[in-house]
């Protein structure tokens, strides 16, 4: 790599033109959902007697017969060749975090050998794709690396449109030969169906009527967008998705001017195009802005029931990657692409809803008399209080290492926040009290000539991981990049155990004779009272709120390594086991893999940065170091004193010393990657010695950017990445 890419990319980002995208019509509502087998596609390629079958058989969540599965195949089948599909995939979500797929043909020869197209109830249900490479925690050995794909009926089928191919799409559950769960979407399902049976229980303590309870999920996906050229320039952004070395910029996002600005041109193109694919595909996103940090963006979709929720969230990730590229784009999903700017989150906004239309964790206008929102939102609090360290398990990894407690993030402390309105309430509650308050909602008059402003009876704590926000538990601790199963399916979990507590305690109570209103609220305000240590509502940056948090006995898992033995500790093993989510071995199995995902992205991380320090950086400076050296032979020969070539030599021992440290954590690096220990410990290695010499090396690498001669340093700057537009 030459010098003089660095500024090629920078000629190159700053002539790209934009791309023309045209939406396929005017009305949004005319395109939404055209490539999606919902159920007005149903409606038209099945009979209204089958397709009331299946509608019904969907809506109670039951197993479909295979004759109803081969109805079902063939109109999928003629739908999908009606748009031009001419693949099928079962499309799953494997411990990688990201999709997988593998792509078969409608086209095949019959036992005549005639051409025909065919998509039988066999191949719409159930594949075997092998997978044998990817993670499964030791769930399969070499010999018996069989795995299964299953069709999930409660996620519609959908075409993916890639130039001009397109193929059908059947999101699926992925299994080992016995059965044991090697994905994230089996586990998500059976903590909704968990939760779900002691919501009911709950529900129908106030209206009979509940069959149902649906989790709902609203995700806010973060991210940054770059020109490929200058992506295609840095080693580290190409290999790791962050920069592994860079010295800060002299204008970051201090002024904050980004945040909500107006969207660039080129940017605005691709997030046309973004929500345009999105749309077809059923993802109703609706919000985009800029984000605080500069080339940081977010978008966010209207809330849909959780399991389908996360599979758009995980499509859509991929027709980022994929439309960016059309764009001469790169997304960056990493929770901290640069140092010294905001990382980014994926806020995952949760609640509970009835099949009678009721929102379970709307307060209403008063929360003190809603007995049936209190009932849930303790409860809530109480899982949170009695299982929160397993919460901050879930969004653990190497790369939310960087976000999570770095002033721009929640902090690995988990607490809950509620707002001063409902804080009131619970108070006055707790000591027998009855809450006063007309309504939730308060008025702001500002001035005569402005409507008033309807505050809500909340405000947003953004320090706090886990906040109230209306008629909704927002989960801040969420990285970029993450599949939002993992923290959803044990928010599932422990929220369902607590209410089976409650469920029980409750009914002791009725036996011994108490009323059930008062039994109801005695419970709440045990639960409360007994939760109350893990509400906050200060700034969780402090260092004053990790002091008071360790006195109220919560724990700070700062790391990776400690905050994911929380898995394995015997209370998770038996809540997941009693919940049925994950059993002892798939639980210690999926434990592993995270583990292993840890060590591999800093084991990559490690090995760039140090191919960056010795093929890019040390030739850099040596050649600055040379071209100083002969500036100081040339004032020596020409009779100057020594004084006046004093900075050159200073500057050249400088450069000399910083090239021996580089070396030397270099060696150290190679050193602590090559020591062979249990998968356990050398995580715990991997986070004390080696993400520690990785920023020392760092140090030495970024202070050299900002002695060296700006034409000799061969990769993009911070200021040249973080002012595209």
């Amino acid at each position: 790599m030459s010098s003089h890419n660095r500024f090629n990319a920078i000629d190159i980002a700053l002539e790209r033109a934009r791309v023309a995208v045209n939406q396929p019509n005017e009305l949004t509502s005319a395109f939404f959902g055209t490539n999606v087998f919902d159920q007005k596609a149903m409606n038209d390629y099945l009979s209204p007697v089958l397709h009331a079958q299946v509608a019904q058989i969907m809506q109670k969540g039951e197993a479909l017969t295979r004759e109803l599965a081969a109805h079902i195949a063939d109109a999928m089948q003629k739908w999908a060749i009606s748009k031009g599909a001419t693949h099928y995939a079962h499309w799953f979500q494997p411990l990688t975090g990201r999709t997988a797929e593998k792509h078969d043909s409608f086209f095949t020869l019959d036992n005549k050998g005639q051409a025909i197209e065919l998509f039988s109830a066999d191949a719409l249900v159930q594949q075997e794709p092998d997978g044998s490479s990817f993670p499964d925690g030791g769930l399969r050995t070499t010999f018996e690396a069989r795995g299964y794909t299953a069709w999930d009926p409660t996620s519609p089928a959908f075409i993916i449109e890639v130039n001009e191919a397109k193929t059908l799409c059947i999101p699926t559950i992925f299994v080992t030969y016995g059965g044991q769960s090697l994905d994230y979407k089996l586990p998500l399902l059976k903590s909704q169906q968990f939760l779900q049976k002691y919501a009911i229980q709950v529900c129908q303590l106030f209206d009979p009527q509940v069959n149902r309870v649906f989790v709902t999920l609203g995700w806010e996906q973060e991210y940054f967008l770059l020109d490929e050229a200058l992506f295609h320039s840095r080693m580290d952004l190409a290999l790791t998705g962050r920069t592994l070395v860079g010295k800060s910029a002299a204008k970051g996002q201090q002024l904050e001017d980004h945040y909500f600005g107006a969207i660039p041109d080129r940017v605005y193109g691709f997030m046309r195009d973004l929500e345009i694919e999105s749309h077809k595909l059923g993802i109703p996103v609706r919000t985009r802005h800029n984000e605080v940090a500069p080339t940081q963006y977010e978008l966010a979709p209207i809330y849909e029931e959780l399991n389908i929720a996360i599979d758009h969230n995980q499509l859509l990730m991929d027709l980022m990657d994929r439309i960016a590229r059309k764009h001469k784009l790169r997304v960056l999903l990493h929770e901290k692409p640069y140092a010294g700017v905001n990382g980014s989150g994926k806020h995952n906004n949760w609640s509970l809803a009835t099949d009678t239309g009721k929102n379970l964790l709307s307060p209403s206008r008063m929360p003190s008399k809603n007995l049936q929102f209190l009932c849930f939102f303790v409860n809530t609090i109480a899982a949170v209080h009695k299982y929160g360290d397993l919460l901050r398990a879930s969004v653990a990894s190497a790369s939310n290492d960087h976000r999570l407690g770095a002033n721009e993030a929640p902090p690995a402390i988990v607490s809950v926040f509620v707002g001063e309105t409902l804080t009131r309430v619970l108070n006055e509650l707790a000591q027998d009290g009855e809450n006063t308050d007309t309504g939730v909602k308060k008025f702001i008059n500002l001035l005569d000539t402005l409507p008033n402003l309807e505050l809500d009876n909340t405000d947003r704590n953004r320090t706090s991981p886990f906040a109230f926000t209306g008629n909704k538990f927002e989960v801040r601790m969420v990285g970029s990049s993450m599949n939002c199963s993992a923290p959803m399916t044990v928010l599932n979990m422990m929220v369902g155990k607590q209410l089976k507590h409650f469920c029980t305690e409750l009914d002791n109570l009725l036996a011994a004779g108490t009323e059930k209103e008062a039994a109801i609220l005695a419970l709440i305000k045990k639960y409360y009272l007994e939760a109350k240590n893990v509400c906050f509502e200060g700034d969780g940056y402090s260092d004053e709120w990790k002091q008071e948090a360790a006195a109220r006995g919560l724990n700070n898992f700062t790391d990776t390594p400690t905050a994911l033995d929380v898995y394995i500790s015997p209370w998770a093993e038996e809540l997941f086991a009693e919940s049925g989510v994950l059993s002892r071995s798939e639980l210690h199995a999926h434990h592993e893999v995270k583990l292993e995902n840890y060590i591999l992205q800093l084991e990559i991380e490690a090995r760039t940065m140090e191919d960056i320090a010795m093929t890019q950086i040390i030739p850099a400076v040596l050649n600055y170091q040379n071209t100083l050296s002969t500036n100081v032979l040339q004032l020596q020969d020409i009779g100057f004193d020594k004084d006046i070539f004093k900075w050159q030599m200073s500057t050249i021992k400088d450069i000399g010393q910083r090239i021996q440290q580089i070396d030397r954590c270099c060696n150290e690096l190679k050193q602590i990657r090559n020591q062979r220990l249990s998968i356990r410990e050398q995580a715990q290695v991997y986070c004390d010695k080696l993400v520690p010499t990785m920023q020392t090396l760092r140090e030495h690498i970024d202070h050299l950017e900002g002695i060296t001669d700006d034409q000799e340093w061969v990769m993009p700057k911070y200021r040249e990445l973080l002012i595209f537009r």
